[in-house]
């Protein structure tokens, strides 16, 4: 991801670097009824195979690009992996976690996801500069292959399963949100919306703060992350979903505003620190929280429309990005103010929600 800003520079695509975050979950949104659907009545693992071996292909398909066209085209179909292996992961997880420890389980859990982003970033852009983009793609397929192999040593958790066939491809109203979870999903469709500008931007701050590796952002985003989940995984489990978000939610409005006004490498590193302790205090909370609320026979499709809410955050802030982002620092600025905006409106629909849940008791 890192180095894709530079790749479709290289091309002659500079303005279209929102495009790269964009197409890619436009794809993984579209795809997410069907995964969750699909993994409710075939299989988790069934599922997750088909992301990974989507992302394999993919990978290696990227060393082939020679035109702007070609690889937006590869960075659409590539979103469908996204779509899948997640989607199928988590109902998989969630079947087998003891529900008085789902808090603590999902910061497990959502350790892993941050570590797999962290170091893939910091990764990648050390493999770009040390062999070239040719190396970078065929590193990425090698580590699909590695996941393959993984989920054949996970256990299918669907008790009844079906064999695919075209029904399971007809998609309802009822098979692209499980109503249960929407609370969970607007709050991260929300906070997912300061993700989609970071994951465009942040490359490019690097480079204006002359560092080399585009990924050094995510290199102290998941050492902070990790660290805050450690010490408080299990706080959504005494004190509540929405009341451990309304903390997390507090400190991500703080990195927004944070980054906006990075001018240093020092500030970019507190930004980054600050950022991952939002995510660390509140992702794992909103997949706990979505496993409280979903209905035990459709936890695929409750997965399936947290997944949904957070690519639909990520198109948004992309499609801030191309529209506010004039690759400059005042571009910067007006960007990631608009992401603190957007975590504002989480927070207030967290205090009314907590506030709700008083009422009713």
């Amino acid at each position: 991801m890192p180095e894709l800003n530079n790749f479709i520079t290289n091309l002659g695509g500079e303005n279209k670097k929102g495009l790269i975050i964009l197409l890619f979950s436009v794809s993984a949104a579209i795809s997410r009824p069907f995964s969750g659907k699909i993994a409710d009545i075939v299989g988790r693992k069934w599922v997750m195979y088909a992301g990974v071996i989507c992302s394999f292909v993919i990978c290696l398909s990227y060393s082939f690009v020679e035109s702007i066209a070609f690889f937006l085209v590869l960075r659409f179909l590539h979103g469908f992996s996204a779509g899948f292996a997640p989607t199928g992961a988590t109902a998989l997880l969630t079947d087998v976690i003891p529900e008085k420890s789902r808090g603590n389980a999902m910061g497990i859990w959502g350790t892993f996801i941050s570590l797999g982003i962290g170091v893939g970033q910091s990764l990648g852009s050390w493999i770009y500069q040390a062999f070239g983009f040719d190396t970078l793609f065929m590193s990425a397929a090698f580590i699909t292959c590695i996941s393959f192999i993984m989920i054949t040593i996970a256990t299918e958790t669907l008790e009844k399963r079906e064999k695919i066939n075209a029904k399971h491809l007809r998609i309802t109203w009822k098979d692209v949100f499980e109503p249960n979870v929407l609370p969970a999903a607007f709050v991260m469709y929300l906070t997912a919306i300061c993700s989609g500008i970071i994951f465009v931007i942040t490359p490019d701050i690097s480079g204006m703060l002359h560092i080399e590796n585009k990924g050094f952002f995510f290199g102290f985003y998941v050492i902070s992350t990790i660290i805050i989940r450690l010490l408080t995984s299990s706080v959504s489990d005494r004190i509540g979903r929405p009341q451990t978000l309304i903390i997390g939610v507090s400190i991500l409005i703080t990195s927004m505003v944070l980054i906006a006004l990075v001018d240093s490498k020092v500030s970019y590193i507190i930004a980054a620190i600050v950022f991952g302790f939002a995510t660390g205090m509140s992702s794992p909370t909103l997949f706990a929280w979505t496993a409280d609320l979903s209905h035990k026979d459709r936890r695929g499709v409750g997965a399936g429309t947290l997944f949904l809410a957070l690519e639909f955050g990520i198109i948004s802030g992309s499609v801030i990005t191309l529209f506010v982002y004039d690759n400059s620092p005042t571009g910067i600025y007006r960007t990631f103010l608009i992401g603190a905006g957007s975590a504002v409106l989480a927070l207030v629909v967290l205090i009314f929600q907590v506030r709700k849940s008083r009422a009713i008791r």
